[in-house]
């Protein structure tokens, strides 16, 4: 049987903090991930430009799921999670934590957001479905990003999570990414490069400069 797994791509020597990367995955499977699926090879971009924006301050993990599926009430991929949370707290105590996730990984990441050792998120087209629910802790920091052409996942969804967790008291940022589709490859660079200044700023005390939700 498969396992989860927590892949370290670069170590650092003295991090202040540490950005753990979710991938994406499909509503429904039970077959193992493997490291040559797209939606795991999609996120190495981002874990790079993280890194490198971090410049030794980072440390960058990225997850493996054990199957590729959410499974309804089983939420497969958050156990997953979790797991792996608590092995970053283990092996960097008391630092704070980034999230990003894209798709069903956004989706991991949202669930997580009451974990008061996650300082930031970045939601990249995040899966959300209208049964889940707001989450939040004094201090959180989410950004979500989203295409316009996005048919996978919902942009409405997204702006109107984005909406509630605001609410709850999150400081909250929506882009909306013109003429981009949910594998964020039209303007990738702008992707990358936007995701990680907002989490390298939060965990750094940097914040970068991000639009509010209906602005």
């Amino acid at each position: 049987m498969s396992a989860p797994r927590l892949l370290w791509p670069a170590e650092v020597d003295q991090p202040r903090a540490v950005v753990l990367v979710l991938h994406g995955g499909k509503s429904r499977s039970r077959r193992p991930v493997r490291p040559w699926h797209g939606a795991v090879l999609r996120m190495a971009p981002f874990a790079k430009v993280i890194a490198e924006a971090g410049a030794g301050s980072i440390a960058v993990a990225s997850l493996r799921y054990a199957v590729r599926g959410w499974n309804g009430a089983e939420q497969s991929p958050l156990a997953d999670t979790r797991l792996a949370l608590e092995q970053i707290a283990a092996k960097h105590p008391g630092m704070p934590i980034g999230l990003l996730g894209h798709s069903m990984g956004g989706r991991v990441a949202l669930h997580l957001a009451a974990d008061e050792r996650i300082t930031a998120i970045a939601a990249l087209a995040p899966w959300v479905e209208p049964r889940d629910q707001p989450r939040s802790h004094p201090g959180l920091h989410v950004l979500f990003m989203h295409g316009n052409l996005d048919r996978m996942t919902s942009p409405r969804a997204s702006r109107a999570m984005a909406t509630a967790m605001a609410g709850l008291g999150a400081q909250v940022s929506y882009e909306s990414v013109t003429g981009e589709s949910h594998a964020m490859l039209r303007e990738a660079s702008r992707w990358h490069r936007e995701a990680a200044a907002f989490l390298v700023g939060h965990l750094l005390d940097q914040p970068s400069r991000t639009r509010v939700p209906g602005s």
